[in-house]
């Protein structure tokens, strides 16, 4: 089968050399010319997945067009405030029966929108459901074959199905499931507590912190994902429970260690410069804490990240203020 890659970061290079070895034709769009040249000279990428070699079929271009026209399955693994402009350089070469897979994690600021939503804003003529492809999944562990596990998500079941059968192999065991939108929230979201996991750590706190910490964040991504529209249950699989655990236990995560850093006392400014890695922690916290106000949904620890971040607020003080709001019940209803 023919298949396209956008972004050929760590994460679109390890899904992109996976699909190379399960037997697909695969070519990958590069924004970096000497990312491309590496790639196809030397079948490496070593600024985005040190270590790894990649498979001599595996291709790489920085012409939408090449990578896209005779593509089957064209995937977009694309930081979320770059996906629009990104899929309008693709959509004049797609044919409308094309599989799209959001393989990205985030919400679009300025529309408040999961990424599947933004591609389907920019390629309305598709014939199929965008699938959303989201889970425990470090770059740098798939691409050195380690056992891993994901979801495919779509409301119709028979595209999850078709593309379930592209990416599985004997390293990534992949799942389906209908809910797309509860995927992509718990994918987005686990970044922000992925960040305020690393604070914890930055502030030498303990274990019982950290799994304080996981533990109300799975809460309030469930309240929040069921009031957008999502199944509560999807926040305790792969693309919640199972993404929150790996990035906020992980020392590959790199919101993790921007939250680190943040705890240490570095500005969010300087952490940023520092890395040529996209912290999406940091613009789906202001989409968070923005969905928050519309929806009328209390997200204490969102809105604490907000206030370091944006406002900044002392992230010890934060810890300090969630740690003696007014008294609640642990278990709370489905609403």
């Amino acid at each position: 089968m023919k298949v396209g890659v956008v972004g050929a970061g760590g994460w679109g290079t390890a899904l992109a050399k996976l699909l190379a070895e399960n037997g697909h034709q695969v070519k990958i769009w590069a924004y970096e010319r000497e990312t491309k040249e590496e790639i196809n000279r030397l079948h490496t990428n070593e600024q985005f997945l040190s270590g790894v070699v990649l498979p001599p079929t595996l291709t790489a271009s920085n012409d939408p067009a090449e990578v896209a026209s005779e593509a089957e399955v064209l995937t977009f693994v694309v930081p979320s405030q770059w996906l629009r402009h990104t899929v309008k350089l693709f959509k004049d070469y797609l044919s409308p029966e094309v599989v799209v897979v959001n393989a990205g994690k985030g919400i679009e600021i300025q529309t408040l929108k999961t990424l599947s939503q933004v591609i389907k804003d920019e390629l309305p003529g598709l014939h199929h459901e965008i699938v959303t492809l989201s889970g425990p999944n470090h770059s740098e562990e798939v691409g050195r074959r380690q056992p891993s596990a994901t979801v495919v998500a779509a409301p119709d079941l028979k595209v999850a199905e078709f593309v379930q059968d592209v990416f599985i192999s004997p390293y990534l065991r992949v799942y389906t499931n209908l809910d797309r939108l509860g995927v992509e929230i718990g994918g987005a979201l686990k970044n922000i507590f992925s960040m305020a996991a690393g604070i914890c750590e930055g502030l030498n706190y303990g274990d019982n912190t950290k799994a304080a910490l996981v533990t109300r964040a799975l809460a309030e991504m469930r309240r929040l994902g069921v009031m957008m529209g999502a199944e509560a249950l999807t926040f305790s699989g792969l693309s919640g429970l199972g993404d929150l655990f790996v990035t906020a236990a992980s020392r590959h995560s790199r919101n993790a260690w921007a939250g680190r850093e943040l705890g240490k006392g570095r500005s969010l400014e300087e952490i940023l410069a520092s890395t040529p890695m996209v912290v999406e922690g940091v613009p789906t916290t202001k989409a968070a804490y923005t969905l928050s106000q519309k929806f009328q949904v209390e997200l204490p620890i969102i809105e604490k990240m907000y206030q370091v971040l944006f406002e900044n607020y002392p992230a010890r003080q934060g810890v300090e203020d969630l740690m003696i709001r007014e008294r609640r019940s642990e278990i709370e209803a489905i609403f």
